[in-house]
């Protein structure tokens, strides 16, 4: 509990490093090393953990956090067409979380903005603002 209050997500890299050489089949594995590796800074090692991550299988909820995750680090790496994708596949899946699904196209109207596409971004805004989401 303390590494996850410290921001450590569940190890650091070395110590998941250890368990994807163990079981190279867990995708959670991968995406925990995937968001240690963006706290050090490393966005392409990220990049491809969350890919493995992604591949391999994740839980849904994680799936998506894994998209956005990835989508943020490309864009931070300037490769806005795949943030782009990562975001378009959240959408796409239409999750049941209206958060997830309001942040997905706020950023990518966000990206598209930053790539000239207004009309496209502004439809993007406005699908975002009319998502309600219901307090529990």
């Amino acid at each position: 509990m303390l590494k996850d209050a410290l921001g450590s997500y569940r190890g650091s890299v070395e110590e998941l490093d250890r368990i994807i050489e163990q079981y190279p089949e867990n995708a959670e594995a991968y995406y925990n090393r995937a968001n240690a590796k963006n706290c050090t800074g490393d966005g392409r090692g990220a990049v491809d953990d969350y890919t493995m991550a992604i591949e391999l299988g994740l839980r849904l909820r994680e799936k998506f956090l894994a998209h956005g995750n990835r989508g943020i680090t490309r864009a931070d790496l300037g490769d806005v067409e795949g943030a782009m994708e990562d975001f378009t596949a959240i959408i796409k899946a239409c999750p049941k979380s209206k958060r997830i699904l309001k942040t997905a196209l706020f950023n990518r109207s966000l990206l598209k903005r930053v790539s000239g596409d207004f009309r496209g971004a502004d439809q993007d805004y406005q699908y975002a603002v009319s998502v309600e989401i219901h307090k529990q």
